[in-house]
């Protein structure tokens, strides 16, 4: 059974200062340093958050500056191929305005020449037909 005395009294004074102390050495440091401890894991996790949405960002950025400086490559890749294109066909202009005209030219050369040659046949058919008849005949004519 239980008995109240002075002894009693002592255990209740005793726990009531054991809590005391236990919460001033013990409970109180333990909170403090849990607190502290979230606190610090909030603040990370907002840099955290910070440092992606600041990433992303930045990525946005560079994909933009990719896509522009691609698009100014890809409109001065079209510039050379039309450029090149352009001179090419001028070249090949000129190169068939040459050849046209050393054809003309040849052609004239060649008529002239066949004229030649059919002036000096014709020229010399009524000497050969002479001469053939006189052999045929067997008499100069």
């Amino acid at each position: 059974m239980v008995t109240i005395d002075i002894t009693m009294l002592i255990q209740i004074i005793n726990m009531v200062i054991l809590m005391f102390l236990l919460n001033k050495v013990l409970y109180k440091p333990v909170k403090k340093i849990l607190t502290e401890r979230s606190e610090k894991m909030q603040g990370m996790q907002n840099d955290v958050a910070k440092f992606q949405e600041n990433a992303r960002l930045r990525q946005e950025e560079v994909d933009a500056k990719m896509s522009k400086a691609s698009g100014k490559a890809k409109a001065a890749l079209d510039a050379a191929r039309a450029e090149a294109q352009t001179a090419g066909d001028e070249k090949m202009a000129s190169i068939k305005a040459e050849v046209d005209e050393f054809k003309e030219k040849q052609l004239a050369d060649i008529n002239t020449q066949i004229d030649e040659a059919q002036q000096q046949l014709k020229a010399g058919l009524d000497g050969f037909a002479k001469e053939m008849a006189g052999k045929i005949l067997g008499r100069a004519l």
